[in-house]
């Protein structure tokens, strides 16, 4: 009997000591800068690449007016323009893939950049 509770105590405290190792991981926030800082129509980075679940956070960066457009994303779009330096707006994607996306005023200025979502 006591070999048996001794088996069962450390069988307990392997299954405790696993648990504790594989700490969940936690969802990031990555920020994109809407304009340059030195005041192009550009994406800041262009490319980023995230995991499931992690947020994106576009900033407005000088004083234009910008959106964000995913394509084909609505529920990720933020199309209301940003008028002021500092605003913000931000997506979570909770969907491996690549995401395309743009500001409307300026897409025609190259103003595009992609999310990729790694699973």
């Amino acid at each position: 009997m006591a070999r048996l509770v001794k088996a069962l105590v450390a069988a307990l405290a392997l299954v405790a000591m696993v648990l504790g190792m594989t700490a969940p991981v936690q969802a990031e926030t990555v920020t994109i800068k809407m304009g340059t800082d030195k005041g192009q129509l550009a994406f800041e980075p262009k490319v980023v690449t995230i995991a499931v679940g992690d947020t994106v956070k576009w900033v407005n960066n000088k004083a234009f007016p910008h959106n964000v457009v995913v394509t084909g994303h609505d529920e990720l779009s933020a199309k209301k323009l940003l008028q002021k330096p500092g605003q913000e707006v931000e997506a979570t994607f909770t969907e491996a893939g690549e995401y395309d996306y743009y500001c409307t005023p300026h897409r025609g200025a190259g103003m595009v950049g992609k999310i990729v979502v790694k699973g």
